[in-house]
């Protein structure tokens, strides 16, 4: 059985952060199970864009300051980084308050800015990744993820937190590569199957629910979760938010490749109940797979799968969804000067790219009318 410990925490007052965060370290038999003295172990939070941490969109630096203060009792020697999905590491870590818990703790930044190409002959659909160096160069990884919804995977905790450490744009071509949630969840599988991060912490005292992972709602959930089995630790936020883990394809096929178990689980420390939200906004509907690349899968992506759509009254345009679009030629672009960018669906390979990094939350994601049709 994989074990997961789900403590309460209901603030993120350091001294209270810091007791969860130990706690649940002794429910999994201590820190000593994970680190030994004198490795260098890299802390990755989610540091998705510069965000102040009340927007519950990056890693909570309490949460990301107790792990740390941990780990260096047992000797690690301590480095931080990620690839941030929009601006440079030092300026989105500053603004998330990420930095500053650094510095205080003498933590220096790892490189999450260059790569080294290592071949993954085990992978079951990436033969080879570009990591980070930075999570190369060190002897472990231990990943500080955020409780969060997310338009392609439904939620983003555990697993897909690693997908940080692939560095800067190539982050972009496995998006273009792997045209739906099923290919990329394979991908976020195989990634974290060759970097077999030591421990996995999710930061789920303040989530986001709707529109995630960016410009969603903060939704206190009260509770840290902690693990070395991210299936099991996803798994077991999807019980949290009433949502069947055979929707979120990374626990599926985390599950089918051997990453770790989405049943047999066995929870410990505060009762589960007590944490249960029915009512949390997250994408409950059936799965609607783009299927295979080819004809039907075009016609599917149109008629059927949801789809990023622009409020007009919200866009500023800024032009950041055009940049980040990683397909050529690009599915949204300026059309007429002064209106907001326009979507081409016949192009959109629905990554949400857009959508996930919109800095107005002008970019929602919608279920077209036949697909509205099928769920129901």
């Amino acid at each position: 059985m994989s074990t997961v410990a789900l403590v309460r925490c209901n603030s993120y007052q350091d001294e209270e952060v810091d007791t969860a965060v130990r706690r649940g370290l002794i429910l999994l038999g201590g820190v000593e199970r994970f680190v030994r003295p004198g490795e260098s172990i890299v802390l990755k939070p989610n540091l998705l864009v510069g965000r102040e941490a009340e927007r519950a969109v990056t890693t909570h630096p309490s949460v990301f300051r107790a792990v740390a203060q941990a780990l260096s009792s047992a000797g690690a020697r301590l480095l931080y980084g990620d690839s941030p999905g929009f601006g440079r590491t030092e300026g989105v870590a500053g603004r998330a308050g990420i930095a500053r818990a650094a510095s205080e703790l003498a933590i220096p930044a790892a490189d999450f800015g260059s790569g080294e190409t290592v071949s993954f002959p085990d992978g079951h659909l990436i033969k080879q990744f570009t990591i980070a160096h930075g999570v190369l160069d060190a002897d472990g990884l231990v990943s500080i993820a955020k409780l969060k919804t997310h338009g392609l995977t439904r939620i983003t905790g555990a697993i897909k937190n690693q997908f940080g450490c692939i560095p800067g744009a190539l982050k972009a071509e496995f998006h273009a590569r792997l045209p739906n949630a099923d290919l990329f969840s394979q991908m976020l599988v195989d990634l974290n199957l060759l970097l077999r991060p030591r421990l996995f912490v999710v930061d789920g005292i303040v989530a986001m629910e709707g529109n995630g992972p960016q410009n969603g709602r903060p939704r206190p959930m009260n509770t840290i979760l902690l693990s070395n089995d991210p299936v099991a630790l996803d798994a077991t936020i999807c019980r949290l938010i009433d949502l069947d883990p055979r929707l979120v394809p990374p626990i599926a096929y985390g599950e089918a490749f051997g990453l770790g178990s989405a049943k047999a689980i066995d929870i410990v420390g505060d009762p589960i109940a007590s944490f249960v939200v029915p009512d949390f906004d997250v994408n409950r509907s059936p799965r609607a797979t783009a299927g295979r690349p080819g004809h039907v899968s075009r016609i599917a992506r149109r008629l059927i799968v949801p789809r990023p759509v622009i409020r007009p009254e919200a866009c500023t345009q800024c032009g950041t969804c055009v940049r980040v679009c990683p397909v050529t030629p690009k599915a949204v672009e300026f059309k007429t000067s002064g209106s907001p960018p326009v979507h081409h669906y016949d192009r959109c390979i629905r990554c949400y790219c857009c959508q996930e990094l919109c800095p107005e939350g002008a970019i929602e994601i919608e279920v077209p009318p036949l697909g509205r049709l099928i769920h129901r």
